[in-house]
C-alpha cells in the first residue's frame, strides 16, 4: 500500500519516535548544506518559533509540513533575511552564519520562489531575473547584451523558450514561476525556497516545475517545499519536517512514514477539550445559498445556514473560502446562483444590499479593511450606523458614544477611553471594535473570516467566548479558519472547501482533524 492511501494508523510507539525533534537514524547521512538549530522567534504576545530544527541536504528536497499558523512562514522569513531570531544559531557549512538582510540571505545563497511571485510587470524577463545584481560594462553602465544573453541561457536551461525581452505581464503564471526560478539560479543559490508553488498551475505545469526541480536536485542544490498537497510531497520530496505551534514535531524520511501519520502529527490534539462549546438550540434555515458560483473563485456551493448555528468553512489557501463569503457579503458578484435570507430571494449588488438585508462581515486583514486605524474608537464602531447616531443631516457625538458605549460594555473592550485611536488597541481588541460596529447594525448573519488571527491566546479565549454568546442569542454565524482546534471546537457543522469546489459539510459529532485535512487535501 503506497503512502499516499495508507489508512490512519494512531500507534502510539510510532508517534514517540516521531515526535522526536531530528531523528538522526532515520535522516540521510549526507552532511547537510544548511542547519537551524533552536530557532525561536517571539513577536508580542506571539512565541512563532519555539526551539525548532532543521536540515537541508544536498541533492534533496525536505518537505516542510504543517497547518496554516504553524510557524512555517516565520522559518521562512528567517532563512532569506527577514526576520533575526531570538533564539538558536544558523549554521551553513559547518559554520555560524547570520543573515542580516535579505541580500546577505542571497549572498550566501539561499532565494525564495513564493506563492506570490514578487516580480515586476511593466519590467522585462530578463530585468526581472537580474534586478539587484546585473552585469556592468567595465565603464559601470548596465551590460544589456550581456544580462538577455544570460536571461536566455537560463531560460533554456530550463527548458523553457521564454523571450528574454518580453514584458512580465505579457506571461502566464506558470512562465513567471519559471522566471522567479531562473531568478534563483542567476544568483548560483545552493538553497532553494518554494513555498507552495504549485497553488496556481495545472497538472501539466506541476510536471514541468517538478522537472525543474529534479535537473536542481542533480545539481546539488538544496530545497525546503512547503505545500498543503500530500501527493505532491510524497512525488518529489525525500525527507520531511512538520511544524505544530511553532514546534518540530516530527523530522524523518518520508518513504518510510505513511500519511497518516504525517496528518496526526500536523494536528495531534483533542481539540473539544480545549474548545469548550456552549450548547445553543439550533433553528430554523436563516440563509440559502444554492448553487452559488463565481466565474473564477467557486463554483456550485450550496448551503443552509440555521438560527443561531455556527457554521465554520475549513480549507486550505486558495481554497475559495473568503471569496465565497465576500460575495455574499457583495464584495463580489456572483455568475449565477441564488441567496435566500428568512424566505426572501435577495439579489446583493453592493455591500450597502447585503448590510440592509442584515448580513456584514468581519475580515481577515482587520486593520487594512476592517478598521480607520487612526480615528477613535467611538467612530470607528458608529460608522456603518450613521443613520441611527446623527439628527436632521448632521452627525451628533453624543449619540456616537452611547452606541459605542453599548457595544464597548457587551465586548468587554479593554480601552483607556471610546475616543483613542483604534490602531493604539491590543489585536484583540480591535477584533472587539469590528465585530461590534456590526453587531450595532442589529445582523442576521454575521461572518467571522479568521477572528482570532494575529492575536494572542487569552484575547483568542474572550473572542471565542462571545462568539458562542452571539450564537447562543440567536444570531447566525459562519466563521472561517485555517485554525483546526478553532473550526472543530466552534462549529456546529463545517463545511470544507477545495480549490472553489465544495468537499462536504460535516456534522460536529464525531468530526475529526484527519477526516478534515483528508477532505481539504483531497485525500478523503
Amino acid at each position: 500500500m503506497s503512502p499516499g492511501t495508507h489508512e490512519l494508523c494512531l500507534v502510539k510507539p510510532m508517534m514517540s519516535v516521531q515526535t522526536h525533534a531530528l531523528d538522526a537514524t532515520a535522516m540521510p547521512m549526507t552532511p547537510p548544506i544548511l542547519e537551524m538549530r533552536g530557532i525561536s522567534q517571539i513577536f508580542p504576545g506571539v512565541k512563532a518559533l519555539d526551539g525548532v530544527n532543521i536540515a537541508l541536504y544536498p541533492g534533496q528536497v525536505t518537505a516542510l509540513i504543517g497547518e496554516n499558523g504553524a510557524g512555517k512562514s516565520t522559518l521562512v522569513k528567517i532563512l532569506t533575511g527577514i526576520y533575526s531570531p531570538n533564539e538558536g544559531e544558523i549554521i551553513m557549512d559547518g559554520q555560524v552564519v547570520q543573515f542580516a538582510s535579505a541580500q546577505a540571505a542571497i549572498d550566501a545563497g539561499v532565494t525564495a520562489i513564493h506563492q506570490e511571485t514578487v516580480l515586476f510587470d511593466e519590467l522585462t524577463v530578463a530585468e526581472n531575473i537580474f534586478i539587484g545584481h546585473a552585469p556592468k560594462t567595465r565603464f559601470g553602465f548596465i551590460d544589456w547584451r550581456s544580462i538577455n544573453a544570460r536571461a536566455a541561457q537560463l531560460m533554456a536551461r530550463l527548458e523553457s523558450n521564454i523571450d528574454p525581452t518580453i514584458k512580465l505581464k505579457d506571461l502566464s503564471i506558470a512562465q513567471r514561476h519559471l522566471v522567479a526560478i531562473a531568478r534563483a539560479l542567476s544568483v548560483d543559490a545552493r538553497i532553494v525556497i518554494m513555498d507552495e508553488p504549485t497553488a496556481a498551475l495545472s497538472r501539466k505545469e506541476i510536471d514541468d516545475l517538478f522537472r525543474i526541480v529534479e535537473s536542481l536536485k542533480r545539481s546539488g542544490k538544496a530545497i525546503l517545499f512547503i505545500s498543503h498537497k500530500f501527493d505532491e510531497v510524497y512525488e518529489i520530496a525525500e525527507n520531511y519536517a512538520v511544524f505544530r505551534d511553532g514546534k518540530m514535531v516530527g523530522a524523518g524520511k518520508l518513504q518510510s512514514t505513511p500519511q497518516s501519520d504525517i496528518v496526526r502529527l500536523m494536528v495531534g490534539r483533542d481539540v473539544h477539550d480545549a474548545f469548550p462549546k456552549t450548547k445553543v438550540e439550533i433553528g430554523a434555515p436563516v440563509l440559502r445559498v444554492e448553487r452559488y458560483c463565481h466565474e473564477t473563485e467557486f463554483h456550485n456551493i450550496s448551503f443552509d445556514l440555521r438560527k443561531g448555528e455556527i457554521f465554520g468553512i475549513y480549507g486550505l489557501i486558495g481554497a475559495g473560502r473568503s471569496e465565497l463569503c465576500q460575495s455574499l457579503f457583495g464584495v463580489t458578484k456572483p455568475a449565477s446562483g441564488t441567496l435566500t435570507l428568512e424566505g426572501r430571494a435577495l439579489s446583493i449588488r453592493s455591500t450597502a444590499d447585503a448590510i440592509s438585508a442584515g448580513i456584514v462581515y468581519v475580515p481577515e486583514e482587520r486593520g487594512r479593511h476592517g478598521l480607520a486605524l487612526q480615528m477613535p474608537i467611538y467612530q470607528n464602531m458608529s460608522l456603518p450606523s450613521l443613520a441611527r447616531t446623527s439628527a436632521r443631516g448632521f452627525l451628533r457625538a453624543i449619540n456616537e458614544f452611547q452606541l459605542a458605549r453599548q457595544y464597548a460594555e457587551r465586548l468587554d473592550l479593554r480601552a483607556a477611553a471610546l475616543s483613542v485611536p483604534v490602531g493604539t488597541l491590543s489585536g484583540g481588541n480591535q477584533q472587539k471594535v469590528v465585530i461590534g460596529k456590526w453587531l450595532a447594525t442589529q445582523p442576521k448573519v454575521i461572518i467571522l473570516d479568521e477572528p482570532t488571527k494575529g492575536i494572542d491566546i487569552g484575547s483568542k479565549a474572550a473572542v471565542h467566548g462571545f462568539i458562542s454568546e452571539l450564537a447562543a442569542q440567536g444570531l447566525s454565524i459562519i466563521m472561517i479558519s485555517s485554525e483546526l482546534p478553532e473550526i472543530l471546537g466552534m462549529s456546529d457543522r463545517v463545511m470544507v472547501m477545495r480549490e472553489g469546489l465544495q468537499e462536504g459539510i460535516f456534522d460536529r459529532e464525531g468530526l475529526t482533524p484527519e477526516i478534515l485535512v483528508r477532505a481539504a487535501t483531497g485525500n478523503a
